[in-house]
This record gives C-alpha cells, structure tokens and sequence, in this order.
C-alpha cells in the first residue's frame, strides 16, 4: 500500500513515498544517496523512544551505520540554541556536502535539523521521516526550514528542499488523538484553500481517518501532498501563490504567540481555530455564503477540534494585541496585512484589502464569546 508523489523541482526535485510499511523501507531508499554507508540522524526524545529503533534496524540491513542527535520534545525545541547544539554536533560528525542528515519526528524537529542542514557548509543534503500527520502534509513537503525567535514563529529560516520524504502512516498509531488532530487541520486547510471536493471527501470519511483506517489516511496524505506539491512548484519561495497554504496562520500564530507556545494551543488547534476565523471574516466581507463558516466549523466539532477562541483554556489578550501579533506576521507586505480569504469552500486567494474595523469587530465577538 504506497503512493508516491513527485516533486519536480529541476534538479532539486524529489519524491515522497506515502504508505504503510515505509519506515522498514529506509534503508533501501535511502541508499541510493550515500556516497558513504553513514548518515547523521536527529530526532527528538518522544520519536526516539517509538521509532529510533525501527530506522536504525532498516538502515542496518542496507549496511548502513548511523549516530544519533536526540533533541527535547516540544515547540521550545526550534530555538537559537538547539539550532547551534544541531549544526555544531552535525560538525562533530564530519558531515560533508556529500553526506545525508536523516530527520525523524514531528514539525519542531523537521524545520530546526533542516534548517541545520541548509547553513551547514553551505547546504547538506537531508531526508525527512516525518511521524506526525501534521509533518506529513505540510512541513515535511516544500523545503520550509526554521526556528521561532523573540518577534515570532518561524521568523529565521531558510527554503531547503529534502532529497527524499518517507511518510509512513502506521508511526500515526503512535499519536495521541490531540495530536493527531492537530495534523488534521492542515488536511482540512487544503479542502478550505484549494478542493472542494476534498472537503467533501473529509467530510465522508475525516471520522474513518480518525479510527486508525489505513486506506483513507494514505489517501489524504497523498491528496495533500499533491496539493501542496502543485502550488511549490509554481512559487517555490513563496513570492505569491504559496502564501495561499498559511489558511488559518495568520490567525493561529497569533493565538500561539498568546499563548506562549505552550500546551495550551497546538499549532495545529490555532490553524483549525483560524481557518473558523478566515472563512467567518469572508463572510462578514460578503465574500461567500453566510452557510460556509456553519459548515467548516461544524465538521471541526464534528471530529472533535478546537474550532472557537471559547476552546482554549485561560484568558486571552484584547482584540488590540491579538492584532498587534497578527502584523508580525510573515505575510505583512510592505507594512499592510495580507488575509488568505475564501470566494467560497475551495476557493481561497490573498487580499490586503481588509479593514482593520473588520477584523477588530470579528475579534471583539469571538473575544466576547469566549468570556
């Protein structure tokens, strides 16, 4: 059971394999790459202890050896200082240029190892294993490396794309059901931006992926990735089109910075909660049918996600600084805001035509709601 997606970037280009059984496949893909039977693997201390073992027993029977970089858990991993500790180790191992950096683990440790190897003499080539669903279809795919600093999330990074992706949806059995409903909103994300039809699909058979069925997650998985491969390869360093995949980012980073990047919100619960917000506002700006938000946020509770700022636990701050974290983000263009906004379900596109009045009065309701 595999399905495989091309990402056809000249001679960056590569493939994501996406199936059941792929972790004991490592080896074997990953082989065709070493110019040396060695690679350097990072990981974090939760993936370590659930998939170290299995990676390393499949790149043993391809003879290849392997050291390990086992990192804390968690979004304080993708910082300044665990960035130097990853490159100055990755030294220590006399990586070259012709080496392979094996990353296994979640988002956090995907951007900050591939960051890593984006800076590392000039750029080292690496491999993403991704072990959540939300690294599988988003992080994992489209060379978008980085760490969060003091102004915000992800603010210092690079785009390095990896040789190769292995998204093995078993590891997902692993997750615990907020975590892998955390993943689920960038699936959902791409229904909302892009494929209403997809929407649909997830709307008939989101609960099955929830269950654990394995034919529906490689679908989805795929379904994504394609999506996301299509838009890449037209705005590879997000100069337009791509800034369509932040759906639900400028609203949920927002709420991550108040939150202190902490358990309160996972990213992924800040992008369910945005894209409620993106397609609310859409409505409010008469953009697409009052029905919409109805429906997104009823098939968020449906699979029991976070969908309103009333979701998160503890207070929040006023609708004047959630805007104020909102103008930090990465897509302010020339000091005015752009919103990834929807003509309808599958029909997003960017404006930086929005009243600021607007946006406050969506908050100041939500906000009020929520009390």
């Amino acid at each position: 059971m595999m399905e495989i997606v091309h990402v056809p970037l000249r001679e960056r280009a590569y493939d994501i394999y996406i199936g059941s059984g792929i972790l004991e496949q490592a080896g074997f893909r990953i082989a065709p790459f070493l110019s040396r039977p060695r690679v350097a693997v990072v990981s974090d201390e939760t993936v370590a202890g659930l998939h170290l073992e299995r990676l390393q027993a499949a790149l043993r029977v391809e003879g290849i050896d392997s050291d390990v970089l086992t990192l804390p858990a968690g979004e304080g991993t993708k910082s300044w200082q665990h960035l130097i500790q990853t490159v100055e180790w990755l030294l220590e191992q006399k990586m070259g240029r012709d080496d392979v950096v094996v990353v296994i683990g979640g988002g956090v440790v995907g951007d900050l190892a591939g960051f890593a190897a984006s800076i590392l003499r000039r750029g080292v080539r690496f491999v993403q294993i991704p072990t959540t669903l939300l690294a599988q279809v988003d992080s994992s795919v489209g060379g978008k490396t980085g760490i969060n600093v003091a102004a915000g999330k992800n603010q210092v990074g690079n785009f390095h794309q990896p040789c190769l992706v292995l998204a093995d949806v078993d590891v997902l059995e692993t997750l615990p059901e907020r975590a892998f409903l955390s993943g689920y909103a960038e699936v959902m994300k791409y229904g909302l931006l892009g494929d209403e039809k997809f929407f649909e699909w997830l709307e008939q058979h989101g609960e099955a992926m929830k269950a654990g069925d394995t034919c529906a997650r490689i679908a989805a998985v795929r379904w994504s990735c394609q999506m996301k491969t299509d838009i890449v390869i037209r705005d590879e360093t997000e100069r337009g089109e791509r800034a369509l995949l932040n759906l639900g980012h400028t609203f949920g980073h927002a709420l991550e910075a108040a939150t202190g990047y902490s358990d309160r919100l996972l990213h992924g619960e800040g992008v369910s909660i945005g894209c409620g917000l993106a397609v609310e506002l859409s409505a409010r700006l008469g953009l697409c049918s009052q029905e919409d938000p109805s429906r997104v946020r009823a098939h968020l509770r449906d699979m029991g996600m976070k969908v309103e700022l009333k979701d998160i636990p503890g207070d929040l701050p006023s609708a004047e600084s959630l805007m104020d974290l909102m103008s930090q983000d990465k897509k302010v263009v020339a000091g005015q805001m752009r919103y990834v906004l929807m003509r309808g379900i599958g029909r997003a596109f960017l404006s930086s035509d929005v009243p600021r009045a607007e946006v406050m009065r969506l908050l100041n309701d939500e906000l009020q709601h929520a009390r």
